[in-house]
């Protein structure tokens, strides 16, 4: 019983951190075009840091 005096408040730290961390997330704009990365690999061209395509 006594070991509740330690989880409960450890796992409310735990669930105000990482609702911090999903705020953080959505003001900093990570959820703004979410269908953008999933169009992107159906554009032509290189993407920049990927090695060259080999000719055919």
């Amino acid at each position: 019983m006594d070991i509740l005096f330690l989880l409960v408040p450890v796992s409310v730290v735990l669930a105000l951190l990482v609702l911090g961390l999903m705020g953080w997330a959505v003001w900093a704009g990570q959820f703004e075009d979410m269908e953008k990365e999933g169009q992107r690999i159906f554009q032509e061209g290189e993407v920049p840091g990927s090695p060259a395509a080999p000719d055919k």
